[in-house]
C-alpha cells in the first residue's frame, strides 16, 4: 500500500465515526501529514458542523503549513453556515490535498478542487475511490437520486426464519451479534420498522453500550398506524425522534394521539393498498436522512427489495432450525423465475459468537 493509499484509509476509518451523527452532512474525515507524520485529524461532528477539515487544522496548527490533507471527500467551496473549507485549507498553508472522489453536490462538485488549484495547491484524487464512494453512499443517492440509502438486516435461524409459528423470536441469535447489531443502528441515521415487527417486538430500536450520542430517529412504517400507543416507542417520543409514516387515510384521532406523545406524522403516497417504497424513501429523504437501517418486518423488506431500493444487506445466521411452520423474513415477492430474484455480491462474512454474520452489496449496474 501507497503513503497516499495508508494516509487515506486512516482518513475513511476517521470519517466512518461521523456515520449516523452528521446528516443530512457526509460523514467525513481528514488526516494532516506533514514530513511522514500525523499532525492533524478530525471527522465531521455531530449534527454536521464544524466539518473535519477545520477540526484536523486546529489540531495541526502551525504544522499544517507545507503539509498534506487527506480528505475523503472534495473540500466544500461554498459559504453555507462556515466558510469553505477548500479556502482554510489554503488559508493554513497546505501544500497538497488528496481526495479520492469529487462531491456531487452541485454548489461544490469542481469547485473545490479548482479552488484549491487556483491557490497554487496540488490536487490528487482517484485514491480509494471505491471505498469513498461505498462511505459516501448515502449522502451521494441523496443528492443524485432522492432516496438515502438503505441497509436490511435479518436475523435468522439456520432455514432462514425469523420466529416462530406462535411469534416468538427472543432471542434466535445471541449476545455478540446484538452488540454489532447496536453498533450498525449507530451508523445510520434512522432505524425502520414496519408496524407488525412494532405490534409484535415492542421494541425500543435505540443504540445502547455506545455512551451518550445523537440517537438515531426511529421510523414506523404503518399506513393505518395500527401500533399501540402503550408502547416503548411512544413512551419515549420526546426523549428520542419518532417518526409515522403512514398514508392519509389513518384515523385523525389516532395521529393526534401519537402527535400529542411526541411523535411526527408524515403522510406517504400508497400503491396496492399499502405504503409506496419509492415515496417513503424519497419523503425521509427530503427530511435529510442520508442511510436507514431497516429491521423488519417482512412485508417492509419485501417492498423494498421489490422495488429495488435496498442497497446493502445484513444478515445474522443462527445455527437453529424453526421449519416451516416457522415466520419468513421476507413476505412475498411474486417471482416466478430465479433471473427475476434481486441478487447482491458477497462483501464479508465472519464468525460473531454462536452466529455467522454475512454482508452483500448491492450489485453494479
Amino acid at each position: 500500500m501507497t503513503d497516499d493509499a495508508r494516509h487515506m484509509a486512516h482518513a475513511l476509518r476517521l470519517g466512518r465515526r461521523g456515520m449516523g451523527q452528521c446528516w443530512p452532512n457526509p460523514a467525513v474525515g481528514c488526516v494532516i501529514v506533514r514530513e511522514g507524520r500525523v499532525v492533524g485529524r478530525g471527522w465531521t461532528q455531530p449534527g454536521g458542523r464544524p466539518h473535519a477539515e477545520p477540526v484536523a487544522l486546529a489540531q495541526a496548527g502551525e504544522a499544517a503549513r507545507g503539509a498534506t490533507a487527506y480528505v475523503t471527500l472534495e473540500p466544500c467551496a461554498h459559504h453555507g453556515q462556515t466558510p469553505p473549507c477548500a479556502t482554510a485549507l489554503a488559508e493554513a498553508g497546505i501544500a497538497r490535498v488528496v481526495a479520492p472522489l469529487a462531491d456531487r453536490d452541485p454548489r461544490v462538485s469542481g469547485k473545490g478542487f479548482e479552488m484549491l488549484r487556483r491557490r497554487g495547491i496540488e490536487v490528487t484524487t482517484g485514491i480509494l475511490a471505491e471505498e469513498a464512494a461505498r462511505d459516501h453512499s448515502g449522502f451521494f443517492l441523496r443528492i443524485g437520486q432522492g432516496r438515502p440509502h438503505v441497509t436490511l438486516k435479518l436475523a435468522s435461524s439456520f432455514d432462514g426464519r425469523i420466529a416462530t409459528a406462535t411469534g416468538e423470536s427472543r432471542w434466535i441469535t445471541g449476545p455478540e451479534a446484538r452488540a454489532v447489531v447496536h453498533a450498525l443502528r449507530a451508523s445510520h441515521d434512522a432505524v425502520m420498522v414496519g408496524a407488525g415487527t412494532a405490534r409484535a417486538d415492542d421494541p425500543d430500536l435505540t443504540v445502547r453500550g455506545w455512551g451518550p450520542r445523537r440517537q438515531p430517529v426511529r421510523v414506523v412504517v404503518s399506513r393505518l398506524i395500527d401500533v399501540p400507543l402503550m408502547s416503548r416507542l411512544a413512551a419515549s417520543a420526546r426523549d428520542v425522534p419518532v417518526w409515522l409514516v403512514h398514508g392519509r387515510d389513518a384515523p385523525v384521532q389516532t395521529r393526534r394521539a401519537w402527535e400529542s406523545c411526541g411523535a411526527r406524522l408524515l403522510p406517504c403516497a400508497l400503491t396496492g393498498g399499502r405504503i409506496d417504497p419509492a415515496a417513503l424513501l424519497s419523503g425521509l429523504a427530503a427530511e435529510g436522512l442520508t442511510r436507514v437501517f431497516c429491521e423488519g418486518g417482512g412485508q417492509l423488506a419485501a417492498s423494498l427489495l421489490g422495488a429495488d431500493l435496498v442497497d446493502e444487506l445484513v444478515g445474522f445466521t443462527a445455527g437453529v432450525a424453526l421449519g416451516a411452520e416457522g415466520r419468513p423474513g421476507i413476505g412475498a415477492l411474486g417471482i416466478d423465475r430465479l433471473a427475476e430474484a434481486p441478487r447482491f455480491t458477497l462483501a464479508e462474512t465472519r464468525v460473531v459468537g454462536a452466529d455467522v454474520m454475512h454482508r452483500w452489496h448491492r450489485r453494479a449496474a
